[in-house]
């Protein structure tokens, strides 16, 4: 028996579960994770018979633990300073086929079992005194996170079909976990892509989530790809997939590309919405792929503008976000090509203030994203960018430090222009603040109120507007 089940908690259960008279197994994540030594505090109690009566006798011995009973799932949760605790009566289910809620009733320990959707999600342990600490496994999950393998209790045709959302999970936990899908369980995720139209994108994007939460994202977003379903609920992801030739020149496969940028990401960060943006970063590629002899071939002429237009529908119809997050990963699509093209093409100071005030307190994150945006094959070619966006880097410092940028205003705003020279908003207070703007950024005059005043009574003049 592992000593993580000798932890108060699993005593506490013990004592309540065999004080009732209760027959009791910890099941699920908690039990898959405790065999991969892998930490969580959310704990599922399967009870055979009534589970409401075990959950309020735990939640009695922890009087400031928050007490939920969901009667219409038949659950109970206690929230603990420590643990996140779920119980649930054991049952079986039945499925309809336009739906992925079932039709439950009361079931045995076997029952439950039957109805998980991972053999390594079946798993239980006792925790009554006379068995405590008994595994049962009558699917052999246990061998399955030996081998590392994703396999279904039942005929792998019939719970996708039942539930839909499985199939997403099965890939999430291949990401997660770095398992393999057997080949019998994902053909018939291939079988069943369609049948995802019936799930919410509440809860596809929150599959997503953890895909691109886990250590090599890679592995979900090919997964994805090949069982079909990608194209089903992501299809301006999978739309970057493919290479044209044309005239024996051929663009790079977009897709691969973005994975490949996704995974270097991970190595840098935990933020998710980075991650998006990683993601996301390209996603203009084909509406904008051009081939254009002249210039060398393929061409991808505003991407980042078309990407960065394209995130909010995405994240709209992904049901992500509508807030800050959603306008962060917009900012980085939009400006993820500006650093690699000052590196290319020359840097100036006027350069870089329009790149420090455009990305703000983003700054450093766009220089990662950048940096993962490297995934040429070439060590040469990776040594020149990451030499040339240093120097970037560099004279960012310099010219922030000299001019003050970070999440720079004009000294001169809109109200003064009109309380100066008596006007109502109009064109030319628009005029007058962005050409005081242009300036500044070009450096033309300096990024203080004297001169701006100065250089607006100018401009002012030349459009016959006086004080």
């Amino acid at each position: 028996m592992s000593p993580i089940l000798k932890l108060p908690i699993f005593i506490e259960l013990q004592q309540c579960a065999d004080k009732l008279g209760l027959e009791a197994y910890v099941i699920g994540g908690y039990v898959r994770d405790l065999v991969l030594n892998r930490e969580s505090k959310d704990i599922d109690i399967v009870v055979v018979g009534d589970a409401l009566p075990l959950a309020k006798a735990f939640a009695l011995l922890h009087k400031q633990s928050d007490f939920a009973f969901f009667k219409n799932f038949g659950t109970a949760m206690v929230k603990t300073a420590d643990w996140e605790v779920e119980f649930v009566g054991s049952r079986k289910e039945s499925y309809q086929s336009n739906s992925r809620k079932p039709t439950v009733s009361e079931g045995t320990l076997i029952d439950d079992q039957n109805r998980r959707d991972f053999t390594i999600n079946a798993l239980a342990i006792s925790i009554n005194k006379k068995t405590f600490g008994q595994f049962i496994d009558p699917f052999n999950g246990l061998f399955d996170l030996e081998n590392k393998t994703i396999r279904t209790p039942l005929a792998p045709a019939i719970t996708f079909s039942d539930d839909p959302l499985r199939m997403l999970r099965a890939i999430r936990f291949a990401s997660q976990l770095e398992f393999t899908i057997l080949p019998e369980t994902f053909d018939a995720i291939k079988l069943n892509a369609e049948r995802i139209n019936i799930i919410s994108y509440e809860r596809i994007a929150e599959e997503l989530n953890k895909i691109l939460l886990s250590p090599k994202p890679s592995l979900g977003l090919n997964l994805l790809f090949e069982s079909g379903l990608l194209k089903l609920i992501f299809k301006e992801l999978f739309n970057m997939h493919g290479v044209e030739v044309k005239n024996g020149k051929a663009h790079k496969d977009n897709f691969y590309h973005t994975i490949h940028v996704v995974n270097n990401i991970c190595d840098e960060t935990n933020n998710l919405w980075l991650r998006w943006a990683a993601l996301l970063h390209d996603i203009g590629k084909p509406a904008t792929k051009r081939f254009i002899e002249d210039e060398g071939g393929w061409k991808f002429h505003g991407h980042e503008d078309k990407g960065s237009k394209m995130v909010p529908v995405i994240f709209n119809k992904l049901k992500l976000p509508q807030n800050e997050k959603m306008r962060f990963v917009q900012k980085l699509v939009a400006l993820h090509h500006r650093p690699k093209a000052l590196a290319e093409h020359g840097v100036t100071d006027s350069a870089i203030r329009r790149l420090i005030v455009d990305a703000g307190d983003d700054l450093e994150d766009l220089f990662t994203l950048c940096r993962a945006d490297m995934t040429t094959r070439f060590p040469e070619k990776i040594a020149l960018y990451k030499g040339n966006l240093n120097k970037v880097q560099q004279l960012v410092k310099e010219v922030e430090e000299r001019d003050q940028l970070r999440n720079w205003q004009p000294p001169i705003t809109g109200e003064m222009i009109m309380e100066t020279f008596s006007l109502q908003p109009c064109k030319e207070v628009g005029i007058i603040k962005n050409s005081i703007r242009e300036a500044i950024l070009d450096g033309k005059i300096k990024n203080d109120y004297s001169e701006a005043f100065a250089f607006m009574k100018t401009v002012a003049a030349e459009l016959g507007i006086r004080p």
